[in-house]
């Protein structure tokens, strides 16, 4: 068989026309969002009390002035369980292949998991997780 007879028969799939199917879906998904958005804008009730243009507070009445400063110790918090909880993902990989990556995987998850506790114990011993001032 010729050669290039094979290769008029095999269709490429890098073309344009594989990416019709996502436009079509991209272009379904951007039309209900704004006829979503454009609907409830217009049936939605447009009735402007003084009590619904009040700040909500989580049913808290506001005390003093918002723009004091927070505490550091709420971000220092929230960006140590962003870390950890993203280190904990990267055990996934690890059980899901886990019997084809032998005893290496093994050896180089456990360096892993003391590399987590290394950092984990470090903010321990800096006194990060303490609430107290």
């Amino acid at each position: 068989m010729d050669i290039t007879l094979l290769q008029v028969a095999t269709p490429s799939l890098n073309n344009s026309t594989s990416y019709f199917p996502i436009g079509v879906q991209l272009l379904f998904a951007l039309g209900f969002v704004g006829a979503v958005l454009g609907v409830t804008h217009l049936l939605g009730p447009k009735r402007k009390t003084a009590e619904k243009l009040q700040n909500f507070e989580s049913g808290i009445e506001a005390v003093g002035n918002a723009r004091q400063p927070m505490a550091v110790k709420y971000f220092l918090i929230a960006i140590l369980f962003v870390l950890f909880d993203v280190e904990v993902i990267f055990f996934y990989p690890y059980a899901v292949n886990f019997r084809g990556l032998g005893w290496s995987g093994f050896g180089e998850v456990l360096m892993f998991v003391g590399f987590f506790l290394a950092g984990f114990i470090y903010i321990i011993k800096k006194g990060a997780l303490s609430w107290e001032d």
